[in-house]
């Protein structure tokens, strides 16, 4: 990634930090030309995990990073057992997006215990037992319950039909983007008579589970003419079931999603989804802009927001050069 590109994706975020000094309790990070840093993927089955993994990589060079790089290949318990060894191998700084909110408490906890300034990045762990400030430093990413509940207003006003018969398609069960992607727009839907959820289920944010997944939706809901991907994988392959089964998505059948992906894009183009809501993977520069002002000794935000576009007809033509 070209330095042009880093700067401009850091300034897309929109970093909420605040200079003043750091909070007492957490570990605290020396100033220095190269750090040993760890970043525990979860997994790496879709363009979206490979797009993140590829930003941390793009960085490491231009922030002074020796990278550790780890893939959990989907497995929670893989992801404990590889911040257990990058614990073991002296990094300074540790970047996790834990793969579901409570399995990956222990790693949390123990990096705290080793002394290590934890980010958790695009997903987070249960407030309740693991507490940024305290347990962690900062959560950096978006705002799941708001990108539910913009997908859910798009529907509202730009469904042409009386009655919503709504499939939605859920991401990682027990993952915090699953969970609050279905409140945020669970909850507008339910404020409205002539929308219905008729089956909500999970397609594990893939695109060929999605596709099964909507493929025995279907032949119990036939009559469906809204789907809710929590993710752009899983609208891509409902479209296909959705085509395999004889129906029209954009025509028939509303599909709409959240990522902004390079294919999402083109289906909006192409007029078979109508909405995405953008969840961007390009945290490498973040990460490093937040480390650094850190290890200055500045206090971070407990929740160091990003924020998203919403990619429509009117926009996807002419953003999907940048997409991945």
């Amino acid at each position: 990634m070209k330095r042009r590109t880093l700067l401009g994706t850091v300034a897309a975020f929109g970093l909420g930090l605040v200079s003043v000094a750091q909070a007492d309790g957490l570990p605290p990070l020396e100033q220095k030309d190269t750090y040993t840093v760890g970043f525990a993927q979860m997994e790496s089955n879709n363009p979206w995990r490979i797009a993140e993994t590829k930003s941390f990589h793009d960085t490491a060079e231009s922030c002074g990073w020796n990278l550790i790089a780890t893939d959990a290949a989907g497995s929670a318990a893989k992801q404990v057992a590889d911040v257990d060894s990058m614990i073991a191998q002296g990094i300074d700084v540790l970047f996790l997006p834990p793969r579901e909110e409570k399995p990956l408490i222990p790693a949390v906890m123990k990096a705290r215990a080793a002394g290590i300034p934890t980010f958790l990045i695009d997903r987070s762990v249960d407030p309740a037992v693991a507490k940024p400030g305290e347990h962690f430093v900062s959560f950096l990413g978006s705002d799941f319950i708001d990108q539910g509940r913009r997908v859910a207003e798009w529907t509202l006003e730009n469904f042409e039909g009386e009655q919503g018969i709504i499939v939605e398609l859920e991401g990682t069960t027990g993952s915090s983007p699953a969970n609050d992607r279905r409140k945020g727009f669970d909850d507008v839907m339910a404020q409205h008579d002539n929308m219905t959820i008729v089956a909500s289920q999970t397609g594990d944010f893939a695109r060929d589970m999605g596709r099964q997944v909507m493929e025995t939706l279907l032949q119990a809901h036939p009559d469906v003419n809204i789907v809710y991907a929590h993710n752009d994988e899983m609208a891509i392959g409902a479209i296909q079931a959705l085509e395999l089964a004889g129906r029209k998505p954009g025509e028939d059948v509303l599909v709409v999603s959240i990522d902004g992906t390079r294919d999402a894009l083109q289906a909006i183009i192409d007029g078979k989804m109508g909405v995405t809501v953008e969840s961007s993977p390009f945290f490498g520069p973040l990460a490093c802009e937040v480390m650094n002002k850190y290890a200055a000794g500045e206090t971070i935000e407990p929740w160091v927001q990003v924020q998203d576009r919403i990619f429509t007809v009117d926009n996807a033509a002419e953003n999907i050069d940048a997409a991945y």
